[in-house]
């Protein structure tokens, strides 16, 4: 189930009908890391650099080579940072464009199916506030954690897989349901959610593919969200737990 929904969202991704959503996240992708990237260089140059500088003048003639190890680590610095944060980046344009993916991907595969409804928008917005805060507590603690041998990559996916699994399935969820019962259905489901967020974070650590992490997380939780439910038709509230246990 998990990954016939991935490999549909494969698909979907270079479909003549997810054309210009595709250009849309992308574009806005890289839009987003371009201005990023001179931020972070900006706050290198202001507040790292002259650190470095004033101690360059104790530094032996002999021991020069030390500058060019610095520019390297300073650059892998940079370029860390950068893939830090591209799962903020992902949700925050996951909030903008999940519904126009959705439509897409409903009418595409399921056209026989009700359609599901675009939240409005300031409920949209607020939900997109809501995960990219999570996110970037999440990535933080993830960021932490990659001091530690054997434990960073194993973070950044647990940390990713829980969090992208959750939001993404709760926003196709929400197409369908109210929040509440979106939240109860993901929590009855959350094994099945957080495996497909695993596939999101494995997708996510692909340099250049990860651009497109919008567009595939999308995608691909609203054909899960469609499967469980043909799977589980006659879920209730109830099921999922009472409105005072459903936690983030």
């Amino acid at each position: 189930m998990i990954f016939e929904a991935a490999r549909l969202s494969l698909i979907n991704l270079f479909a003549p009908e997810t054309r210009s959503v595709f250009w849309k996240v992308l574009g806005l992708t890289i839009l987003v890391l371009i201005g990023l990237w001179f931020a972070l260089r900006e706050v290198f140059a202001l507040y790292v650099w002259p650190y470095f500088a004033a101690f360059m003048p104790t530094v032996p003639d002999w021991a020069g080579w030390l500058t060019f190890i610095f520019a390297i680590a300073a650059g892998i610095g940079l370029a860390l940072g950068l893939a830090l944060v591209i799962a903020p980046i992902t949700a925050l344009i996951a909030g903008l464009f999940l519904d126009d993916v959705a439509e897409v991907v409903e009418k595409r595969d399921y056209p026989g199916d009700p359609e599901g409804a675009a939240l409005p928008l300031g409920r949209a917005m607020w939900e997109s506030v809501q995960f990219l805060g999570v996110v970037i507590v999440g990535n933080l603690i993830a960021l932490f954690l990659l001091f530690i041998p054997g434990v960073n990559l194993v973070a950044f996916f647990l940390v990713n897989g829980y969090l992208l699994g959750r939001e993404f399935f709760e926003f196709a969820a929400m197409r369908f349901r109210t929040p509440l019962e979106a939240k109860a259905f993901r929590q009855k489901h959350k094994a099945s959610v957080f495996m497909a967020g695993l596939l999101i974070a494995a997708f996510l650590s692909i340099p250049f593919v990860n651009l497109l992490t919008p567009l595939f997380a999308a995608g691909l939780m609203v054909h899960l969200h469609k499967a469980i439910s043909r799977r589980d038709p006659s879920f209730t509230l109830a099921q999922g737990g009472s409105a005072n246990h459903l936690g983030r």
